[in-house]
């Protein structure tokens, strides 16, 4: 047990000391307490905290409820407690008996493509075997059979679209048809700083979403998982067993740079911050920049008229069948303009889908009923379609966005400000 104990204190020595040379940078003189200026294409004067702990760095919290128990990690390539050590690796280190994994969207090292089909294997480094969260009942409960307790530890960006709240959704679910305590090591909201967007109309729930929650939600994964016991949210209204480890140091108002991509088409934080404002070209004719080396950082048609900026989405890993495969399209140039400053002010901004509708004058043949689905009510195709402008789109779910705000008040875990 002292050995134990001794290299617990050294693991954390290991953190703090990898994430000041790592995962965070090193604090300026800037006198922001914490947070630093850092210099990146387009992110100039972007201010990121330097002083957020990870629930997973947070380990003398959550090791003494995984002795003698059999654990289910379910996790990704962001699950890393230090910029080169992933939790699995550290928990098998520690002698904790994981006895499975499971993976969400993009798999277990995250290199599938969005959607694929993710079946059962083993991991290579420690040999624990990975199981598909997409069998049927018999497979279902058979892997439930295999732990004890589940513990969580996943980066979410806090976009209703992006899936991996859902894969929390669904197994907070079944941990509590099954009896099982579901343990959540938190990470800090990237767009955790507003919220935005239609509150889903749940007609068009879908894998793309699941719960009446704004567009961006402004919540970590355990302040949702709170809400999702909280409401009642759950299938048949089960309560989940949930304990939240939550994140050192964070507040609402605080930038956190993700150390790692959370999926193939996000590749810096550029693209997480215009994600919410640019992925409805999913359900459009219209390329969103998949297929090149910044995703979600540009959006173009071969059609489109009038723009001198072209890209041609060929197939890379992540991204092996784009829309507009091997065509070249003109558009619009998202790299380094507006700044991550303008950016974030403007919020949602449907403005960009609003002038590609416009310039290709494909009426009924440009949205697919994908953009319900993403977008979550009917009226804002609705109101593209008879020429309003992003902002009165945006005065139209202003109230709805208000009324959430306040209902999730009692699940937040860290200070707004």
């Amino acid at each position: 047990m002292k050995k134990l104990s001794a290299f617990i204190i050294m693991l954390f020595s290991l953190v703090f000391v990898s994430c000041g040379s790592s995962v965070v940078m090193p604090q300026d003189d800037d006198g922001l307490n914490g947070n630093k200026i850092e210099s990146f294409p387009g992110e100039e004067n972007v201010r990121y905290a330097t002083d957020i702990i990870t629930g997973a760095q947070r380990m003398d919290e959550y090791l003494p409820l995984l002795k003698g128990k059999r654990v289910c990690l379910l996790s990704n390539q962001t699950g890393m407690v230090t910029s080169k050590t992933h939790l699995l690796d550290t928990l098998v280190s520690l002698g904790v008996n994981v006895t499975c994994v499971m993976s969400p969207e993009h798999g277990f090292r995250g290199k599938a493509d969005a959607g694929e089909h993710i079946g059962n294997s083993v991991d290579m480094k420690t040999g624990v075997p990975i199981k598909s969260l997409y069998g049927g009942d018999s497979t279902l409960k058979q892997t439930m059979g295999m732990f004890d307790v589940l513990l969580f530890d996943i980066q979410d960006i806090g976009v209703r679209f992006y899936t991996y709240y859902i894969t929390m959704l669904d197994m907070m679910g079944k941990c509590a048809r099954y009896d099982k305590p579901f343990i959540l090591l938190d990470r800090p909201d990237p767009l955790g700083f507003y919220v935005d967007g239609p509150i889903l109309n749940m007609k068009y729930k879908s894998g793309v979403g699941a719960l009446p929650i704004p567009v961006v939600y402004g919540m970590t994964s355990g302040e949702l998982a709170n809400m999702i016991n909280g409401e009642h949210w759950l299938k048949d209204s089960l309560h989940c067993d949930l304990t939240v480890i939550k994140c050192g140091n964070y507040t609402h108002s605080k930038l956190y740079r993700l150390p790692i991509k959370p999926s193939p088409n996000l590749p810096d934080m550029r693209s997480i911050y215009l994600f919410p404002s640019v992925c409805y070209f999913e359900a459009t004719p219209v390329s969103l920049g998949r297929g090149t080396d910044k995703p979600f950082q540009m959006y173009g048609h071969p059609n489109m008229k009038g723009y001198k900026f072209s890209f041609t989405p060929k197939s890379v890993p992540g991204a092996k069948n784009p829309p507009q495969l091997n065509r070249k399209c003109y558009g619009v140039d998202l790299r380094s303009e507006p700044s991550v400053a303008e950016i974030n002010k403007k919020e949602i901004d449907l403005s960009y889908i609003i002038d590609a509708y416009e310039n290709l004058n494909m009426d009924d043949y440009f949205f697919r009923r994908f953009f319900e689905c993403e977008i979550g009510q009917a009226y804002v195709r609705k109101m593209i379609e008879s020429g309003k402008s992003a902002e009165e789109i945006k005065a139209s779910w202003a109230p709805e966005v208000k009324k959430f705000m306040q209902e999730r008040k009692p699940y937040l875990l860290y200070p707004e400000n």
